[in-house]
């Protein structure tokens, strides 16, 4: 019987000793899958973000990237940072929606001029150069534009709500609901109009937009 006994023991002392190497691999794999898995949300976060940007005038974009920890105190925010916020979102939509009317084109000597889009033709900005009225028609107005400047403003909120200093100024302890709302709005929202802006795209290099060949 001792001897059993014995056996048992040196056989139960032999299994701990073949298992307790497997959790110790275990571990360590289960925590590269999980950094793997938080590095691979945070790039395609900042990717997505990269992609809607692109759909917006550089200067509005690079403005509000500047401004917005500065605004926000990087997100600890009182009743003056969130009224400064708001104004400085305000205003870049609206230069995002400006924007989507405004035009280019090469005068002969080869300089970029620009321009707001009318009923009319094209409003040159600084009126340094006289469009001819069949050549100023083929900048009209169109109702496409609308649509153009409507989705950019979308586009400039979705890529508002990827920045977590406007999140938690505005929303320091949101609920489960509003996380997950303010998770996936900014998405969809990319995604939607990233497909408009292929199926219906704009032939305008405005402010803030690449330069025409042309």
């Amino acid at each position: 019987m001792e001897i059993k006994v014995e056996e048992e023991e040196e056989s139960h002392r032999e299994h701990g000793e073949e298992k307790q190497p497997l959790l110790q691999h275990l571990s360590p794999l289960s925590q590269t899958e999980n950094k793997t898995l938080i590095q691979t949300a945070i790039s395609q976060t900042c990717q997505s973000t990269a992609h809607l940007a692109n759909l917006l005038p550089t200067g509005t974009v690079l403005a509000f990237q500047l401004l917005s920890p500065i605004f926000t105190n990087q997100g600890n925010c009182d009743s003056t940072c969130r009224s400064m916020k708001a104004t400085l979102l305000l205003l870049c939509g609206l230069s995002c929606l400006l924007s989507s009317f405004t035009d280019s084109f090469r005068d002969k000597d080869g300089n970029v001029c620009y321009g707001f889009a009318t009923l009319n033709g094209l409003w040159v900005i600084d009126g340094s150069v006289s469009v001819p009225p069949e050549f100023a028609a083929k900048y009209r107005l169109r109702s496409i534009d609308f649509m153009h400047a409507f989705m950019s403003m979308l586009v400039f909120a979705a890529v508002a709500l990827f920045d977590q200093n406007v999140v938690t100024c505005f929303y320091p302890t949101p609920s489960a609901r509003v996380q997950e709302i303010l998770t996936a709005l900014p998405v969809g929202i990319g995604v939607c109009c990233s497909m408009l802006f292929v199926v219906f795209p704009t032939t305008r290099h405005g402010i803030g937009f690449p330069l025409s060949a042309n």
